[in-house]
């Protein structure tokens, strides 16, 4: 298991999705949006989507699969967040998208990297 504090563990799991999602094509626009009444981790563009993703990051799976933190309640907020947005950055793309990215660090120099696209909308 890796030992790093969580704040370090979430932004090196941002930095990894970066990477990943830029090497699938995604074109990585905005970072850390907050609001409110609420957050968003990554924007990107994918093909001609506007695109919102949560990024869950976990050392291992003892306590759940990162995936398994993304509750109705945080989906609500993420469509939320997808709304204000949109409606404050214009001349983006009308069609929106939500995606999870998923990371284990189960093996520090490999971690486990899943992409969910448009988990919900």
């Amino acid at each position: 298991m890796v030992d790093l504090p969580n704040i370090s563990l979430g932004k090196s799991g941002e930095k990894i999705a970066i990477s990943y999602l830029t090497s699938l094509g995604y074109k990585i626009i905005d970072q850390n949006f907050r609001f409110r009444g609420g957050e968003i981790d990554l924007v990107a563009l994918d093909g001609g989507s506007l695109v919102f993703i949560e990024v869950k990051t976990r050392k291992s799976e003892h306590f759940g699969r990162a995936e398994d933190a993304i509750t109705a309640t945080k989906r609500r907020t993420l469509i939320r967040s997808a709304h204000v947005y949109k409606l404050t950055h214009k001349n983006l793309p009308d069609s929106l998208r939500i995606d999870v990215v998923t990371i284990c660090f189960t093996n520090v120099l490999s971690p486990q990297i899943a992409v969910y696209k448009n988990i919900t909308l």
